[in-house]
């Protein structure tokens, strides 16, 4: 089963810079709005499992743009989980204009899963199974 959500932003003229375009580091966090969703949309509060005493910062992030958004474009972000590890876990993103579905962006973030020490842990057998349920 693939595990995948969906969101839909709307550009803020502040999201872009003196171009006229969406400034590339707001993709990000594009990224991580669509990640906090699939996380809800799983059972799982981010806000949660931080006050569990269990973080999971990202450790690895790239993007390819092929396309620019612009002020007040409609955006599609898809997130789905491509992988899990014993203490990391990945996630893929595309980024499109609708309502053509034009891919502008797509790219991933790994994270790994650490306790308020900050030293790496296996992911919690409890998040594990709503992420692969």
């Amino acid at each position: 089963m693939v595990v995948e959500h969906e969101i839909k932003v709307r550009v803020r003229y502040a999201d872009t810079d003196t171009m006229r375009v969406v400034y590339y580091a707001n993709f990000f966090i594009w990224f991580e709005s669509g990640r906090i969703e699939l996380l809800r949309s799983r059972g799982v509060v981010y806000r949660d499992i931080e006050a569990m005493g269990i973080f999971i910062p990202v450790v690895e992030a790239q993007a390819t743009y092929l396309s620019p958004a612009r002020f007040d474009d409609e955006l599609l972000v898809r997130t789905r989980l491509k992988a899990m590890g014993t203490t990391s876990v990945t996630f893929e993103n595309e980024v499109y204009r609708l309502p053509e579905m034009e891919l502008l962006c797509r790219g991933s973030t790994v994270h790994v899963v650490v306790g308020k020490d900050g030293k790496s842990m296996p992911i919690p057998e409890a998040l594990r199974a709503r992420l692969s349920a």
